[in-house]
């Protein structure tokens, strides 16, 4: 089992930046990929990024362009998503997943393990 725990949500005005953070402790060997995805109320889960957990490759969904940047740090079990230029559109509780897949890992099924979320809210 995987446990990933997310923080780093919260209330920024439009135009700022957050970091999320995503925490993975237990069997993160069999840890391939590393996702995000967002939900805004009443809509259904979207894709965000990902970013492998042994490598440095980023996927990032359409909506991001440019905006978004993943990373992590191994030696923290960490992976973060920096957020920069928000907008109101952007308001959604953020998830991180761990998938044991490999390759264009972009949809929610192949993801194993998740975290419980964290709200960030951008104010217009």
């Amino acid at each position: 089992q995987v446990q990933l725990v997310e923080s780093g949500g919260g209330l920024v005005q439009a135009g700022g930046s957050l970091r999320l953070s995503c925490a993975a402790s237990g069997r993160t060997s069999s840890i391939v990929t590393m996702g995000w995805f967002r939900q805004a109320p009443g809509k259904e889960h979207e894709f965000v990024g990902y970013i492998y957990w042994r490598g440095t490759t980023t996927y990032y969904g359409d909506f991001v362009k440019g905006r978004f940047t993943i990373s992590r740090d191994n030696s923290k079990s960490t992976v973060y998503l920096q957020m920069n230029s928000l907008k109101p559109e952007d308001t959604a509780i953020y998830y991180c997943a761990a998938s044991r897949s490999f390759g264009l890992v972009t949809a929610r099924k192949l993801y194993d393990y998740w975290g419980q979320g964290t709200q960030v809210t951008v104010s217009s």
